[in-house]
């Protein structure tokens, strides 16, 4: 009886842990506007040793996005913070926004903050679709 009810509480916190967001290519492209690329850092703990990683990412703290119900709403950008973007053929890359980058008409990000796990860059016109989930 016990094993059912852990099961089904972490059932739940599964459904609910994450929310949905979504944002036009435009929107994304206005808000990036006024950043600048920086560097992130993580640092993973293995006592005794501190093991030091970095990724180049974008300075953008917070993203307008639309909830499930079109509602505008502000969302903080963290470490966690994930983007999905399906482009026009049907196909996804999922990713870290804090490590999203737009350069020439282009979108770069990386898969992992622990090293340059780069993406294959994707044009902006060839968007058909972005998802940010927040946890």
């Amino acid at each position: 009886m016990k094993k059912r009810h852990f099961f089904f509480a972490a059932a739940c916190l599964l459904l609910t842990g994450c929310a949905t967001y979504h944002l036009s290519t435009q929107s994304l492209v206005q808000q990036f506007a006024d950043t600048q690329p920086e560097k992130k850092y993580t640092v993973v703990i293995a006592f005794p040793f501190f093991i030091p990683f970095s990724v180049n990412g974008n300075s953008l703290q917070t993203l307008k996005v639309l909830d499930k119900d079109g509602k505008e709403t502000v969302i903080p950008v963290t470490n966690r913070t994930s983007v999905r973007i399906t482009r026009n053929d049907s196909s996804r890359t999922t990713f870290y926004f804090n490590t999203l980058l737009i350069q020439d008409s282009t979108i770069t990000g990386s898969k992992t903050h622990f090293f340059e796990a780069h993406i294959k860059p994707m044009k902006l016109k060839d968007i058909a679709k972005i998802e940010v989930q927040k946890d």
